[in-house]
């Protein structure tokens, strides 16, 4: 039961901190990862993104439900999906309540525009950590994980290539599953 507490805390504090959406936790359960190893590596926190960005909802829930099953079962993820919800809820109920008094107040406008780049920061950084946790593995360039993103990403700059995204992640997923086996 301590173990759904503490799971509970943690993703609450990453729903209360993580604006921006579920890309913006990922700074955040990195740090999870290297604070309670037991729950997920850093490894895994890969595999998870891959496996929440693929499959219908958000990715933050997505991810709370996932480390909240590998840490305590079925009672943990269910805990933790609602942990991360929580702070959002509150805080809409909230900004709703008061936001018809300020929504013209230059204080507000001003900490909003601060907001923006701070989101944008968290979410280059957690494509750095991903990138070196899918591509640097023992400080060594594993050239093919690095020659799929290069490829794929090439795709989507070529301005006759015009797919959508989610054929890019199962892309991704095939050329994974393959190269696993």
């Amino acid at each position: 039961m301590a173990e759904i507490i503490l799971l509970c805390f943690e993703f609450f504090k990453v729903g209360l901190f993580a604006i921006g959406g579920g890309l913006a936790t990922i700074p955040f359960l990195m740090q999870m990862s290297q604070n309670y190893p037991h729950w997920f590596t850093p490894q895994q926190l890969v595999d998870l993104i891959a496996v929440s960005e693929s499959t219908p909802g958000p990715i933050g829930i997505n991810m709370s439900t996932y480390v909240g099953f590998l840490t305590a079962g079925i009672p943990g993820g269910i805990f933790a999906s609602f942990a991360i919800i929580t702070p959002s809820i509150i805080i809409i109920l909230i900004i709703a309540k008061f936001m018809r008094d300020f929504a013209d107040n230059c204080v507000l406008q001003s900490a909003l525009s601060g907001i923006r780049p701070a989101v944008t920061g968290l979410i280059i950084s957690a494509g750095f950590t991903v990138f070196k946790v899918s591509v640097l593995q023992n400080e060594q360039i594993h050239w093919l994980p690095l020659g799929i993103f290069l490829a794929l990403f090439g795709m989507t700059r070529v301005k006759k290539i015009k797919l959508h995204p989610i054929v890019f992640i199962l892309i991704g997923a095939v050329l994974g599953i393959i190269l696993k086996l």
